[in-house]
């Protein structure tokens, strides 16, 4: 339990920064950005699918929300997060969670990289000058750099508390190494009076119990209008995010997630934070890398870290401000080398091309615009490459017997990307009297397929031929409607329903195998 709650207070303590510094990207007080750590954060770690996994305010969604605020004000974005949190709360319902499965493992790999280099990218902004910053998406901006004793000090401080964080595991594990390093740095910081950036120095996080507040927006068609198109998009950033992190977490920690559960935790958590004034957020990889790796592992440590941080906007402001961030910089800079897939690197050489190209993108993409798109785009390049895989696999083994009749053994898929090469395997013109198709070592996987059946026999029966059908499926039987009296019945005719359970199978192999 010891080991619980003082990894939710170093959680706690890397929240902080991160929830002001995405408030600011979106363009809303930081206290906005605070509330809905605290929410979403509470509410994911009693009910979320992943005990130990660390929810709130996010760059990815900020950045979507940044031109709502803008164009239509704060008002609005409240009312886009609680219709977010109702799509989402529908998508567990529908348990559309478990299409998370089909991500393959390239694409994981990308994200896990992609969002390691985004993490460091966002801490950056640490080494300028407080108040000449502007905070985009990914912490990068237009600021003005430390330089001189401050940029060394900046650095020391950081080298410093990885160096604690790196060797304290080696000498006892009492206390979290992230807090430990936090702990020791601040108090060489406080105690000398060392001149170097604080969480102060970037907002008062001070504040109040958040209030229920009912989103003040017209309730009309136009507000509809507006809303819908920018809480689609963050509800399904949101999800996405969550889900590859659950799976991330459930392989650290060697357990398993509940996919549709966590859809309703950030859901229902989307929902109250609308009328709490808060912005919304999803699962934090950062956040939960350092909950794990502190020994964070049950709903505790989530619960903890969520009821801290409240504290500290209640009750611990003036402490919390106090400490330096180069502390928290080094804090994350461990999670970027712990999170990045180094292996990745390693495995690019001696993967199928297909697969490194799609590493590479996915984590081009994801530093370049956002993790959604990055996830789409590299199933979407999976899957195209896998089909034309699969549709180049295709082919036949003609011979002919003893009665005169040639047989075709089919070999390899037949789905909407080999229909064509199927028909092209076959010369209707000099074939025999009568021809044999067998389907035996094949799969009739959809529409396209049935359909290319049908066109092969119309052929035969219009050249005068007689074609006969063996080892197709019963489901085949049923669906060939010209081709059914074509159809040579046996006792292995193989048992598969079309599309359905071929659709698991290619979801299965597309995850990286």
């Amino acid at each position: 339990m010891k080991t619980e709650v003082l990894s939710g207070l170093t959680v706690a303590l890397a929240l902080v920064p991160e929830a002001v510094a995405f408030a600011f990207v979106a363009g809303v007080h930081p206290l906005v950005g605070l509330y809905a750590a605290f929410i979403v954060g509470l509410i994911t770690a009693c009910f979320g699918g992943r005990p130990g996994m660390i929810s709130g305010a996010t760059g990815a969604l900020a950045v979507v929300m940044v031109s709502l605020v803008a164009q239509h004000g704060v008002e609005y974005l409240f009312a886009t997060v609680v219709l977010m949190g109702i799509l989402q709360l529908i998508a567990g319902v529908m348990r559309w969670g478990k299409f998370i499965r089909l991500v393959p493992t390239p694409v994981m790999l990308g994200f896990v990289n992609g969002l390691a280099i985004v993490i460091f990218l966002a801490q950056l902004t640490q080494f300028q000058v407080p108040g000449t910053a502007e905070v985009s998406g990914h912490g990068m901006s237009g600021g003005e750099w430390l330089s001189g004793f401050q940029l060394y000090l900046m650095l020391a401080l950081v080298a410093l508390t990885m160096a604690v964080i790196w060797l304290l595991p080696k000498v006892t594990s009492i206390v979290p190494a992230p807090l430990a390093g936090i702990a020791i740095t601040a108090g060489i910081v406080i105690i000398f009076g060392l001149d170097s950036p604080r969480v102060g120095d970037m907002a008062s996080i001070e504040g109040s119990l958040p209030p229920f507040h009912i989103p003040m927006v017209p309730l009309n068609w136009e507000t509809f209008e507006i809303i819908v198109p920018y809480a689609v998009i963050l509800a399904a950033i949101g999800l996405i995010e969550s889900l590859l992190t659950l799976n991330l977490v459930s392989e650290m920690t060697g357990e398993r997630g509940g996919a549709s559960q966590e859809c309703l935790a950030q859901g229902a958590a989307n929902v109250v934070t609308g009328f709490f004034g808060g912005m919304g957020g999803c699962a934090m990889i950062g956040q939960s890398m350092i909950n794990v790796k502190s020994g964070g592992r049950t709903r505790v440590s989530g619960i903890t870290a969520a009821l801290f941080l409240l504290c500290f906007i209640l009750f611990a402001a003036p402490l919390i401000e106090q400490i330096p961030l180069a502390a928290l910089v080094g804090v994350m800079f461990m999670v970027v080398i712990g999170t990045f897939a180094w292996n990745s690197l390693k495995v690019l050489w001696k993967v199928p091309f297909v697969d490194a190209f799609v590493i590479v993108l996915v984590t081009g993409v994801t530093v370049a615009y956002d993790l959604a798109t990055a996830v789409v785009v590299g199933v979407i390049v999976s899957a195209l490459a896998y089909s034309w895989k699969n549709a180049t696999r295709i082919h036949a083994v003609a011979y002919t017997t003893p009665e005169g009749a040639k047989v075709y053994q089919v070999q390899g898929p037949l789905f909407f990307g080999s229909a064509a090469g199927f028909a092209e395997m076959f010369n209707v013109e000099e074939d025999p009297s009568r021809v044999v198709v067998d389907f035996q070592n094949s799969r009739v996987a959809d529409q396209s397929a049935l359909t290319a059946i049908e066109s092969l026999a119309v052929k035969y029966e219009a050249a005068g031929k007689r074609l006969e059908l063996r080892h197709l499926s019963r489901d085949c039987h049923k669906l060939l409607t010209r081709a059914g009296q074509l159809m040579i019945d046996s006792d292995d005719d193989p048992d598969y329903g079309i599309a359905v359970d071929y659709g698991v199978r290619t979801g299965q192999l597309g995850a990286g195998h």
